[in-house]
Formats: C-alpha cells, structure tokens, sequence
C-alpha cells in the first residue's frame, strides 16, 4: 500500500504490501488531514481486479469513526467502524499542544520585552532627552544652559518692553481700556522688584494685554487696570510708566510693614479684588500677577471659558499650574483617570492599526490589549504629561476644565460676584509660612477648577516678595 498524507502543507508518502489469504494486495492511500476530518481514498488492485475504497475517518475525543464505501464489480458495500485511539497517542498529543502554546506564549513575552527595551531605553531617550519636563531630561548637562538662556531672553524681552513704554509715553498714548459695568476686569497686581528690576516683567505683561486690547476691534475684550501694592519708600517705576495708558491705584506707603511677608501678600491681593469690584463693578474679574504673561488668545480661552454653563457656580478658576506639577504621577485622584483613559484609547487604536496586518502580529487577547494599555500609560509618563496638554492649544475649545489644584496663584479667574466672596474668605485667614493665599483657597476649592493648559506663561524668575536665590534655575 501506498500512502501519501498533506499534515500542515508537509506530506508523507506511504507504501504498503497487505497479504490476504496467499494474495498480494497493492494498495496506494492518500491521506489529506484538515483540522479534525481526515479524507481518505484507496484504490486496490488485486490480481487484475480493481476495488475503489472510500474511506471518511471523523476524529473526535479518543475515538476515531471510519465509514467505507466499497464498490467490486457493480456491488457496493457500506461498512462503518469505530476503533479506539491508544491512550499514548491522545498523551502525545496533548503534550505537542502544551509545548506549542508555551512555545507561542514565550515568543511573544519576548517580543514585549524587545518593543518596551527599544521604546523606553533608545527611542525615547534620544528624543526627550532636551524636553525641560520629561524624565529623561538631562539636568547635569541641560539644565544650567536652559536657564540661562531663559534669562537672556527675559532680559532682552524686558529691555524692549521698557523702549515700547518710553515710546507711548512721550507719544502720550490715550487712556482707555475700561469703562464700569464691563464684562471682563483684567486686574495686575504688580509691586517694585528689588532683583531682577532690569527684567521689567510688569511691562512686559502691560504690552502683551494692549497688544491684545487692540486686536479686539470695536469691541473691547475686557477692562485692563494695574493695583501697586507697593508700600515701601520708593516709586513703582513701571507703574508709573503704563499709567498713561491703563489705569493705577495704589494702595499706599507704609502699611503692613509689621506683618509676615505671607500675610502682606494676602493683604494686598484683597485689596485689589475689593478696589476692582469698588471702581469699575465688573461682571468677570480676571487677576494676574506682574509676572503672567497671558497667551497670544488669552481673551478667546477667557470667552470660551465663561460660556460653559458651569464655570458661573464655580468659586474661581486657575488659569496656571506649574508645569513641573503636572505630570499623571501626582496626588489628583483625576488624572489617574484621565490617565488610564488615556492608555484604553492608546491601546485600541493600536490594536485597530494592527487589524490590517494580521500576519506580521498576534490576533486580540486580554494579555495583549492590557500589556499596550500599560505600554502608552508609561510612556506618555516618561515624555511628559505636559507635551500632551499642549495639543490642546489648537482650540480654546479643547481646553479641559479639571478640579482645582493646590499650588500657586498667578492667574485667576473670578466669574461673577466671587471675586467679593473669596476677599471675605481671605480676610479672615492668617497667612504665614505653609499657609500662604493659595492654601486658603484650596480648603475652599470644591466648586473651584483649573484650566489646562495654561492660559498664561510664568515668566518671573524673581519674586517680589520672597527671597530670591543667586542663579534662579528653571526647575
């Protein structure tokens, strides 16, 4: 007999020579095996006579279920068999499958291994390794030149602010910009820095606001005024300089010399968020520190911003988080959330990409789609969850609204009469080292929110208020 079996694309060809009663029966089989259902033809020739054999053998379990059709010179004989299977035979094969998912399970933990190596370790080194926000920055290389190139660009920035200044100055530049009962207030809290005085950041703020103002058109964008708080001996040189243009007040010489800087800087925010409500009773108060630069699209974020139905029940918005501080490792229960969300879509959209090339990648399983939504949480950790919120700019739209923050106070926005709620709530506060205005505020910060990204760009090196270190570093 004669055999050829197809397992897999492979075939075998078998010969056999059956002896039957003294005769000699040549029998050529071929064995085509499909999955479980095995075809089988045999044409055996004995002494001249030919006999066709049909043979369909069904393999399920241990038994294995042969029907034969026999057709000899016209006659046709039906015969079914059923023959148990060797139990070494089913050990075999269980074996061969353990050993073949094993052998698939371990390629492929190795691949995951080799994409996480080439992503973590070499892709993504060589390409964030000059990203001030991402882990893989380099500080003892990077850092110290980044600093210090910042604060050539802020010295230039303020060298030409202070130019534009003395310009509209001797030009006599027409007062304008606010009028009572506007819809937006633009305060800036400013006081006279005794370092980086040369940096001239309140000029620098005043000229983007009027660039901005006058990009509006017809239509003021908002009602501009600065409040110095100076309170020592000496002029506000800056103020003094945009007052032509914008509206000052100033709160006056010589109080609060007794109190902790904490306190002080308490004292003087209220009184700019009363003395804004007192003169020109806003509907909206925005106020910003002398060292927030708004956005190019400050005002188009601030609209949009105060049409979501929500913002009007919120006790105040933060238009700036620290950008350090806004990484998806953090103590915000929502960005883990977000976080996570993030990692799902990831992944999906991944396994949708792959879908189109199932033969270069493995088909969907729970391992797989869990180790990618890991795979893109890690990764955009490591790039910098600050680089991700930047995409959002392309819309004031897109800009998300989470629950306020802790941290800081530069830009802050004050829908409604709240601005006269949060006075109150800071007038009865003491502030002092670890419980500086922000802290207040955060105790109270449950119908509060931040803005992401930022609405403004901290450029400040040098507080007013607070000790300043000798190179100021940009984290």
């Amino acid at each position: 007999m004669k055999q050829r079996v197809e397992i897999g694309g492979c075939e075998v060809l078998m010969k056999q020579q059956v002896e039957i009663g003294g005769c000699e029966v040549l029998m050529k089989q071929r064995v085509e095996i499909g999955g479980c259902e095995v075809l089988m033809k045999q044409r055996v020739e004995i002494g001249g006579c030919e006999v066709l054999i049909k043979q369909r053998v069904e393999i399920g379990g241990c038994e294995v279920l042969i029907k034969q059709r026999v057709e000899i010179g016209g006659c046709e004989v039906l015969i079914t068999q059923t023959c148990p299977l060797q139990s070494a035979v089913v050990t075999n094969l269980r074996q061969r499958n353990k050993l073949t998912v094993s052998g698939s399970t371990q390629r492929h933990v190795t691949r995951a291994l080799a994409v996480c190596v080439l992503t973590f370790g070499v892709v993504l080194p060589l390409c964030c390794h000059r990203s001030l926000y991402s882990y893989y920055f380099l500080k003892s290389w990077y850092l110290e030149e980044r600093s210090s190139e910042a604060l050539r660009q802020g010295y230039r920035d303020g060298q030409e602010a202070l130019q534009h200044w003395q310009d509209v100055a001797v030009g006599g530049a027409v007062h304008g910009g606010e009028h009572e009962g506007a819809e937006l207030l633009v305060t800036v809290v400013t006081a006279r820095r005794t370092d980086g005085l040369q940096y001239h950041y309140l000029l620098q703020v005043m000229r983007r606001l009027d660039e901005l103002l006058r990009g509006c058109g017809d239509v003021p964008c908002a009602a501009v005024m600065v409040c110095d708080v100076e309170g020592g001996p000496q002029e506000n040189e800056d103020a003094a300089l945009v007052e032509k243009r914008f509206r000052v007040v100033r709160r006056g010489k010589g109080l609060d010399q007794d109190v902790n800087v904490f306190e002080k800087e308490k004292r003087d925010y209220v009184f700019c968020l009363r003395r804004s409500m007192e003169m020109l009773k806003p509907r909206n108060v925005v106020v910003l520190e002398d060292d927030a630069l708004p956005t190019t699209d400050f005002f188009s974020i601030v609209r949009d911003l105060l049409g979501r139905k929500f913002i009007s029940r919120s006790l105040y918005v933060k238009l700036y988080h620290p950008e350090r501080l806004q990484r998806y490792w953090n103590p915000e229960p929502y960005r883990i959330l977000e976080w996570v969300g993030l990692g799902a879509f990831g992944a999906s959209l991944i396994l949708y990409l792959l879908a189109f090339f199932p033969r270069f990648f493995p088909p969907f399983s729970v391992p797989l789609f869990l180790f990618l939504v890991v795979y893109i949480m890690v990764g955009a950790e490591l790039i910098g969850r600050h680089y991700l919120l930047e995409l959002r700019r392309v819309s004031p739209q897109l800009y998300a609204v989470s629950p306020a923050t802790e941290c800081c106070t530069p830009a802050m926005l004050f829908p409604g009469n709240t601005s006269s709620r949060v006075a109150q709530l800071l007038d009865v506060a003491w502030c002092m080292k670890g419980n500086a205005k922000d802290m207040v505020l955060y105790r109270h910060a449950d119908s509060a929110h931040s803005l992401e990204p930022n609405a403004i760009q901290h450029i400040g090196a040098f507080s007013s208020v607070r000790v300043n270190p000798l190179h100021p570093q940009l984290l």
